[in-house]
């Protein structure tokens, strides 16, 4: 078996009839968990129909969203959401919607980036900053799921920020934390 090089090209994994996944570079069965921690990681992978040599990379990814959406706790994915998304399969816009999410996401994690360092340079040198550390650790690990780790956004992004359809309590939180960054900026200027 021909196996994929570890730093060309995305990793090779077969699905076999009996839904086993193997990975060609590991020669080694894998789950959809690990499946899940290379895209986490930001290696790119191809999934194949082992018979056919169908690439079904797309069906595998909905399959391990569909999973962690089942684990319980927070969803990413609300139902009116869901909903929306299901009313756009069959419209005229239809073919517009991927390049719309992409562009979405791409925007959200350069928003993310923009937070963070604003957060960062707020808080240098104050006596909040051990507290602001501390507390963007723990919106790194609530945001990670939209945080590339394999490299830097695609540069074919829509100029402008992107706009979502609908104000969303994710929205009007962000607002919030702003609001409480800003006002914790003039404080820590008044003591400086």
């Amino acid at each position: 078996m021909k196996k994929a090089n570890s730093g060309n090209g995305p990793v090779i994994i077969k699905k076999y009839a009996n839904r086993r996944l193997y990975n060609t570079e590991t020669s080694s069965y894998i789950t959809l968990d690990h499946l899940a921690t290379m895209t986490r990681d930001g290696r790119d992978f191809k999934v194949v129909d082992a018979r056919s040599d169908e690439d079904i990379t797309h069906n595998v990814l909905t399959q391990i969203i569909m999973e962690e959406e089942a684990r319980g706790g927070q969803t990413m994915l609300p139902v009116s959401f869901l909903r929306q998304l299901i009313s756009l399969y069959g419209d005229s816009m239809q073919a517009m919607v991927p390049g719309y999410l992409e562009a979405s996401m791409d925007s959200f994690r350069r928003n993310q980036e923009q937070f963070k360092s604003a957060v960062e340079g707020a808080f240098a040198n104050s006596p909040f900053a051990e507290i602001a550390k501390r507390n963007m650790e723990m919106f790194e690990v609530a945001a990670a799921a939209f945080k590339p780790k394999g490299g830097a956004a695609p540069a074919a992004a829509t100029p402008g920020p992107a706009t979502a359809p609908a104000p969303h309590a994710k929205d009007e939180e962000i607002a919030a934390l702003k609001a409480q960054l800003a006002d914790l900026q003039s404080k820590v200027e008044k003591l400086g």
